[in-house]
């Protein structure tokens, strides 16, 4: 069994297990995989702003040393973090030799695949600035076309899925109308289900980042047997 750890920087044990439940149905038992959700101790139950992404690198890494040194008898072969300004990423690297994929950067890699012009929807005006900084780390400046925010409390959108995957939608349209992008991103991991919701309903694709960062554990560990 390939074990992955997928680990919520923010404090919601409920956020734990939504993404971690997307999470299996990318790397699903049968095929070998075993996706344990691990959430951080301290912290917001979401992270809204650039204070608290910075405040969850050392949280990420904490969870990262447990999950390392647990006691289960396989160990983990790999590290999923689950927020989309990839808090702790770089550092874990510097760190194990345990692969370690941030959804944003593998939700941008599969989105500007093959030349592809891609935007970014997401529900958190905070991280604005901190979503755009990641993209031109990552070397995506000339297809990035930007982010659309959905107006209103991202804590408030969050209690209500329905209004929260409406507004999603149109941030989608405007990266697809006015922006011109050929791939739209739906940032953020508690934004896991919107993500899956609103596959289909458009003429380019919708990426959800968390199957984007497992299908990329997919190809770092290829099921045994």
């Amino acid at each position: 069994m390939t074990v992955v750890a997928l680990i919520n920087p923010n404090t919601s044990q409920a956020t734990t297990a939504m993404m971690t439940a997307i999470a299996r149905r990318t790397l699903p038992p049968q095929d070998g995989y075993q996706v344990r959700g691990i959430t951080v101790v301290d912290g917001p139950s979401m992270l809204v702003d650039e204070e608290a992404l910075r405040a969850a690198g050392p949280q990420v890494l904490d969870a990262a040393r447990r999950a390392l040194t647990g006691t289960e008898v396989e160990p983990v072969a790999a590290l999923v973090v689950s927020a989309f300004g990839d808090p702790g990423v770089e550092e874990l690297r510097a760190s194990t030799d345990v692969p370690v994929v941030g959804i944003a950067e593998a939700a941008m890699r599969q989105a500007g695949a093959n030349g592809r012009r891609f935007g970014i929807a997401t529900t958190t005006p905070g991280l604005a600035a901190a979503i755009d900084a990641r993209a031109v780390q990552l070397g995506w400046s000339a297809q990035y076309t930007g982010i659309r925010l959905t107006p209103g409390d991202p804590r408030q959108l969050a209690s209500s899925p329905e209004l929260m995957r409406e507004r999603l939608a149109e941030a989608v349209h405007a990266c697809v109308q006015e922006d011109g992008a050929q791939a739209v991103i739906i940032g953020g991991g508690p934004l896991g289900e919107a993500a899956e919701a609103l596959q289909g309903r458009f003429p380019v694709p919708v990426i959800g980042p968390i199957p984007a960062a497992c299908q990329e554990v997919r190809q770092l560990l290829p099921p045994q047997g």
